[in-house]
Order: C-alpha cells, then sequence, then structure tokens
C-alpha cells in the first residue's frame, strides 16, 4: 500500500479512519495509487468522508470518491494514528477523511452542485496523478533531484576503448573522467578499475592508483584477480616486496588459473634471488593454467643461466610452438644462440622473430645491434632504420643508430640523432648517458659532465644511474680527479653492488697509483659481497615430467653433455618445420654455424629483406632515407602542439653544475 501523506500541516482536525469491508481483499495489492491531500475549504461544510474501494470485474467501477454518511464525526475523532500494516484486517481498505466547517459571515455554504463539481474534478485529479506514479523502487537521482538512469551494458566496452585510445595519445585527464564515470556506473566491473589505476600510475600518483585499486577490489568482493595483480604490480614498483607478495597470492587464490600473477609473482622472486620459490611458482602456474609462452620462456632463460643449454633449447621450443607469434621468445632464443656464438642459428631466429611481429621495435633493434657486432654496419644501419621508421617515437633505435654512425660515420650526425632522441623522451636516462660518453670520448669534457648530471637528475637510484656514475668515474680518473673518481664508484656499488666492471675499475685505479694492497682488498671486498644464486639441477626431471610426461625423447634430451652437430640440427630442423619450409643444408652455411664458428657474412638464411618490409610494411627500401627524414619532420610537427604531461616533481632539469 502506498504511504498515504499527513495532513497535519493543513488543519490539526484532519486525522484519518481506516475500515475494510471483506469483499475483493485480495485485489487491494493491485491498487496501487496515493490520495492526495487537498485544501480543506475544497469541502462543503457538512460532514463528508472519502472513501477508496475496489470493485470486482462484473461490477462497474464505484466512484473514487463518495460520501459516507454511515459515520459519525466522533469516530473521526478517536482515531488519531494510522495503524500498523500488521494490525489491518484483510478488508477493503476505507478512507474518510473530515471537510472543514467554514465559519463567518461572509461564507456561504455550497451547493449539492458545487459538491458533484469538485468531486469530478477531484476524480481527474487522481487519474493524472497515478500515471505519473513509478511501479518500481525509485531510481538514483543526483543533486538537482533529477532522476538519473543507468546505462546499457554496451556503453561500458564503448567508454574503455575510447579512454584506451585517449590514454595512448597522452590525453589522460579526458579517460580519467571517462574511468570514473564507468566505475560510478558499473562499480563490480573491475576493467574501468584497472585501466584508472594503470593511467595514474603513469603519472606517478601512486597513492592515488593504490586507492583505485583498493576501493575496485572491495567492490567486487575480491574475486577478480586482474585488481590484485595489478595492485601487486605498483607495490613491487614502490619497493613493498613483502605487501607485493602477498597481493600476488591473493590474486592466485581469486583464480588460480590467472597465468599473469603467477609469472609476475616468479618474476619478483627471481630478481630477489629466490630461484628456487620462482621454478615452483612456474610450475604451479604450467600445472594449472597449462602451456603459456611467458612461463615457458622464463624458464628457459633461467636455464641457460645456469649454463644448461639443451633445456633451454627444448623450453623455448615450448614456448613458440605454444604462441608462434611470440617475438619476445624467438629474440630470447637468439640472445641464447649468440652466446653460444651459433651465428647462423641466431639470424634465423631474427628473421622468424620480424615475421611474427613485423612492427616490434625490440626485434628490429637487437638484430641491428646484432649485424653490427658481426661487422655488417650497412646491414645493421639498414636495419635499424627500418624499426625507426615503424616506430618513430623510440629514443632507443635512434640510440643506437647515433652510436654507430659515430663509430663509423660522423660525429655530427650522431649529434643530430642524439639530440633527437633525447626530444623524443627526455626521460630516457641511457641516451644521456650514450651522448656524455660520445663527448667524452672526442674531448668535450664540460659538456661530457653536464650530460652526466641531467641523466642523474632523472633518477639517481636505478640502474643507469649506476652505469652513468661508473662512465663519470671513468672520466675523471682518466684526466686525474683520483679523489673525484673515488666517490663516484663509491656511489655506483651503493647502487649496484654486483657490478664486476665498477669493482675492477676501482681496483685498476688503485693498482695504478701504487696501492697494490687497497687494490687487493677491492678485489676480495668483491669476491666477499657478492650474491651467487644456487641452482640446484636435481629438479629438472620431476618439472619436465609435469610438463610433458610419457615422454621418451625428453629423457633422451635431459642429457647434460652437448651432442655436438645432429643435436644442433634437429634444432634447426624444427625451427624451419613451424612454417612448413625446408633449408637446404648448403645454402644455410649450417656446418659453420652450428659447430661454434663465428659467422661473420651478412647474407640472410630465409627471408628476403627488401621484398619482405616492401610486401608487408609498405616500406620503399631505395627510399628509405627520405622516409626516415620525413617521418622526423612529421614527428617534430606533431609533437609541439600536443601537450604531453609531465610531472613537475620529475621533470628533467639541468642542475647548477657541482665541483665533484
Amino acid at each position: 500500500m502506498p504511504f498515504l501523506p499527513s495532513s497535519s500541516s493543513s488543519s490539526s482536525n484532519s486525522n484519518f479512519t481506516v475500515f475494510y469491508t471483506s469483499q475483493s481483499s485480495h485485489r487491494l495489492s493491485k491498487l496501487c495509487f496515493k490520495i492526495p491531500i487537498l485544501p480543506l475549504h475544497h469541502f462543503s461544510s457538512s460532514p463528508s468522508y472519502l472513501s477508496v474501494t475496489s470493485c470486482s470485474s462484473q461490477d462497474s467501477p464505484p466512484p473514487v470518491l463518495e460520501k459516507d454518511s454511515s459515520v459519525t464525526t466522533k469516530e473521526i475523532s478517536t482515531e488519531g494514528v494510522v495503524p500498523k500494516k500488521e494490525s489491518y484486517p484483510q478488508k477493503v481498505l476505507v478512507v474518510r477523511r473530515p471537510v472543514m466547517e467554514f465559519s463567518g459571515d461572509g461564507e456561504s455554504e455550497e451547493s449539492e452542485e458545487d459538491a458533484d463539481l469538485r468531486s469530478s474534478a477531484i476524480d481527474a485529479g487522481l487519474t493524472e496523478f497515478a500515471k505519473k506514479m513509478p511501479l518500481f523502487e525509485p531510481e538514483r537521482v543526483d543533486a538537482s533531484g533529477s532522476q538519473l538512469e543507468k546505462p546499457l551494458a554496451v556503453n561500458l566496452d564503448l567508454a574503455l576503448y575510447k579512454a584506451k585510445g585517449l590514454a595512448r595519445s597522452f590525453r589522460y585527464e579526458e579517460a580519467q573522467e571517462i574511468l570514473e564515470k564507468c566505475i560510478y556506473y558499473w562499480p563490480e566491473d573491475g576493467r574501468a578499475s584497472v585501466a584508472l589505476g594503470k593511467i595514474l600510475s603513469k603519472q606517478s600518483k601512486m597513492a592515488e592508483a593504490r586507492a583505485v585499486y583498493e576501493k575496485g577490489c572491495q567492490a567486487t568482493q575480491g574475486e577478480n584477480p586482474y585488481l590484485w595483480q595489478c595492485w601487486a604490480v605498483l607495490e613491487n614498483k614502490m619497493g613493498n616486496i613483502r605487501r607485493a607478495r602477498e597481493l600476488f597470492d591473493a590474486a592466485t587464490v581469486a583464480d588460480k588459473r590467472h597465468i599473469a600473477a603467477w609469472h609476475g609473482w616468479a618474476v619478483l622472486e627471481i630478481k630477489q634471488g629466490n630461484v628456487k620459490k620462482a621454478r615452483q611458482l612456474l610450475a604451479k602456474a604450467l600445472k594449472f593454467c597449462g602451456g603459456n609462452e611467458y612461463v615457458y620462456q622464463t624458464l628457459a632463460m633461467l636455464e641457460a643461466r645456469a649454463n644448461r643449454h639443451e633445456q633451454a633449447r627444448y623450453l623455448f621450443r615450448q614456448a613458440t610452438k605454444c604462441n608462434p607469434k611470440s617475438c619476445a621468445s624467438w629474440l630470447a632464443w637468439a640472445q641464447l644462440e649468440i652466446q653460444q656464438e651459433n651465428n647462423t642459428v641466431a639470424r634465423l631466429l631474427f628473421e622468424k622473430a620480424v615475421q611474427a611481429s613485423p612492427k616490434n621495435r625490440f626485434a628490429w633493434h637487437v638484430w641491428g645491434v646484432f649485424e653490427a657486432n658481426m661487422g655488417n654496419m650497412e646491414k645493421g644501419r639498414k636495419l635499424l632504420k627500418i624499426g625507426h621508421v615503424l616506430n618513430p617515437r623510440d629514443p632507443v633505435l635512434l640510440q643506437s643508430l647515433a652510436l654507430l654512425e659515430y663509430k663509423y660515420s660522423s660525429t655530427n650526425l650522431a649529434r643530430v640523432l642524439f639530440r633527437r632522441a633525447s626530444e623524443l623522451d627526455s626521460r630516457h636516462q641511457p641516451v644521456w648517458v650514450a651522448w656524455g660518453w660520445m663527448e667524452w670520448k672526442e674531448g668535450n669534457i664540460a659538456k661530457a659532465r653536464e650530460l652526466y648530471q641531467i641523466a642523474l637528475s632523472i633518477n639517481s637510484t636505478s640502474e643507469s644511474a649506476a652505469r652513468c656514475l661508473q662512465a663519470w668515474g671513468v672520466l675523471e680518473q682518466r684526466i686525474g680527479n683520483l679523489s673525484a673518481a673515488r666517490r663516484l664508484f663509491r656511489s655506483s656499488l651503493n647502487i649496484n653492488s654486483q657490478s664486476y666492471v665498477t669493482w675492477m675499475t676501482w681496483a685498476s685505479l688503485e693498482e695504478d697509483q701504487g696501492n697494490s694492497v687497497r687494490a687487493e682488498e677491492i678485489r676480495n671486498l668483491y669476491f666477499q659481497q657478492r650474491t651467487e644464486v644456487v641452482d640446484d639441477a636435481s629438479w629438472v626431471m620431476g618439472f619436465l615430467d609435469i610438463i610433458d610426461p610419457a615422454i621418451d625423447s625428453i629423457k633422451r634430451l635431459l642429457k647434460f653433455g652437448r651432442e655436438s652437430l645432429n643435436k644442433d640440427k634437429e634444432s634447426l630442423e624444427n625451427i624451419t618445420e613451424k612454417n612448413g619450409s625446408s633449408i637446404d643444408e648448403d645454402s644455410v652455411g649450417l656446418s659453420s654455424g652450428l659447430s661454434g664458428g663465428k659467422d661473420t657474412e651478412g647474407s640472410g638464411t630465409g627471408i628476403d629483406l627488401d621484398a619482405f618490409i616492401s610486401e608487408k610494411l609498405s616500406l620503399d627500401p631505395s627510399k628509405l632515407d627520405v622516409q626516415l627524414e620525413s617521418y622526423k619532420v612529421s614527428v617534430a610537427n606533431r609533437t609541439r602542439p600536443r601537450r604531453i604531461w609531465r610531472s613537475e616533481r620529475r621533470t628533467a632539469k639541468i642542475p647548477p653544475r657541482v665541483s665533484v
């Protein structure tokens, strides 16, 4: 029964008496409208009472308002409060209301015709009022009182897609506004909270991102593993390792099939030196989630670090079998073959990587650096230019291209490339360090110090900062500032105490000065404080049984001795079988590549590079330099009007020069 408002504000005599009759009581619940309280002077001075009844479908509906003279005024005065719902008898409701008696000389009583007109007017008013009554519970209203309707679910997907595009364009404020609306309307959907947290973390608003993740976990009742995993990654970046472990654990409890949580937790343990714990986590990931290229790749890299190369090759093969388009797996496998000096196999794997992901900047960069180190300067330059044309906003490609031009071409051209790389990303420390190294080699000591200071002002606790301090220490050592060099070496070791190069450089400085005792002390300090990761090989048998049991070939693969040429031939054949093509051993130069000899020839082993970039990437190999310049100009013109958000606290500024 809808709530009947009281009319005590109009008159103190406006009391209600509620009566029920036995007929049609089951239809009362379907009667859902309110009776408005009208001013008391609308009725005649004679006592009249209003009644609301329900009728059966056979009878004609009675008037909504009718007089009932069977009830006296005395009954009205005794009923002051409407009884509770539980005390109502199961009868038809009859609401009676007294009419104010008008007294005074200037007032005249209304006639019966006026009363009938009033009754018909009230009847029409009630009909209009009933049309406006909501049938369901009212929705949320905003501050102005207007009703807010929840949008359709498809709007959430559209809003998330739009926010993603805005975030890629560095329009973080607009993306944040859209995501906050999504969280308001759909708090139970964790995708908006995940996206908003990532945008805030990119802006270095770590506390706000943490609050978003925490509220998202509460709204989803802790059942969304993506929120837990993103929160754990955030805490790991902030250095809260213990808290990150707890959050990774919560993510795996929320969904034990969430592969990203297992893998992220394992990577955290690897960085902390807990290799055994990392292997256990990766084994659980394969047990609960099945084969995954990232898990296989991480296990393969652990095996390569432990010098178990056959197991590493097997795991890399499993990773590429799970996802042949995984560019990272092909590149990591190529790095293993480079370490083993299997250059032909490495080149073939690089080709597989660019075929899997033609626009991947890492593939073109690593392949270009590899060819340059092999002495194929022209091919290395070409690969780096292709990578830069495809990724014009990547400073790493320009940095490597600048170093290549400095080594083989012109210093001025290298400076131009370094300057453009620093304009693309002024917070990329390796660009400033490499530029400072080049200026030091050219004899510009003041310029080199200035560039080193810029690099340290960006972040003074990172690995790049440790390398910068080591390079700066070598600079001061060469020009005779030995006390400054010692302080710089010590500062570098405070950041990274495991750097063999820094310890040995400091020891050589002392030895050159005739302090052989001090040099020996420094070497002993390195061996005393270094952290050795003891990796037990006994786990391999049982673990690979979990991966693929009942396969005898795995046990043959687990022989720790290297089986020279036949095993490597098999690995190369397995690589080429993935595309259904076979490569002739004579055309590939298989014997020289797999026997450990260095292959310095730049001839490709599979694809025609010019035809590949023309067909797949729509690039003209003969006009690559022209396209490179046009891309540089277009990037410069596009970045001028764009306002990219930069935190004032983290903006790279040139500090006042400090005498070292």
